[in-house]
């Protein structure tokens, strides 16, 4: 037993390890940058320790024990350095790319959101595609493409939401993902859906779940097979990183 505890602990670190080069490498091909962040990230609270043991004149046990400290917390900043510049590289490669939004929002997992991958709606002309999520906060449609004919298509869904919410005061948030003036850009996409203020309990989310897949039932415009998207616009985050 001892023995394939130690495997399984070799196993979980060697992973750790793996993905970490994976996710470095990942990011070092597009920011060249990032070896001098982690350095400083790292370093700077090193040096602040051990400058901090030669002005206070601590013992020798309190300055290793500084020290240590340092080198932890160096080690944290390192690595939220490394996964923040591994995000910006992954919103930079996904941007523009039709289903980034989905592959954004489906990594939510808090607050009852649930963002399916498949969109509601395309038009099989210009690609504009809009998805709709669930949350405590509120009803979500988020979409792709020019920004007045995406609005458009969002208020003809809005109204079909309003037929089967009718009597409720179900907040529905509309977002035009996008570098214009009034739309939301990638990487702001999933802050923008979390800020918003819990409205429902979590059984009014179900109820309203309930709802919205009748709703769905509904809406055979697309006639999509189930669990299919055949303008395949799912972007996947964790392929972009080659894991």
């Amino acid at each position: 037993m001892a023995q394939d505890t130690k495997k399984d602990k070799k196993k979980k670190k060697n992973s750790m390890i793996s993905q970490l080069k994976q996710i470095f490498a990942f990011t070092y091909a597009e920011d060249k940058t990032l070896p001098w962040y982690l350095a400083a990230a790292f370093f700077i609270p090193v040096v602040i320790a051990i400058a901090c043991g030669f002005i206070f004149t601590f013992g020798w046990l309190s300055w290793i024990m500084t020290v240590v400290l340092g080198i932890m917390v160096g080690t944290l900043l390192a690595m939220m350095t490394l996964t923040r510049r591994s995000d910006n590289v992954g919103y930079r490669k996904m941007d523009g790319r039709p289903g980034a939004s989905a592959a954004v929002l489906t990594n939510i997992s808090k607050a009852g959101f649930d963002f399916p991958q498949d969109p509601i709606w395309i038009d099989p002309k210009t690609k504009d595609a809009i998805w709709r999520g669930t949350g405590r906060s509120g009803v979500f449609l988020i979409g792709e493409g020019d920004y007045s004919r995406i609005m458009k298509a969002m208020s003809r869904q809005e109204e079909e939401i309003h037929r089967v919410t009718r009597g409720s005061a179900i907040p529905i948030y509309k977002i035009s993902v996008g570098h214009g003036d009034k739309q939301v850009p990638l990487e702001k996409l999933q802050k923008t859906v979390i800020r918003k203020k819990v409205k429902l309990t979590a059984t009014e989310l179900e109820q309203l779940k309930g709802r919205l897949n009748t709703l769905q039932k509904r809406q055979n415009a697309l006639n999509m097979p189930k669990g299919m998207d055949p303008t395949k616009v799912h972007v996947s985050r964790k392929a972009l990183r080659g894991k």
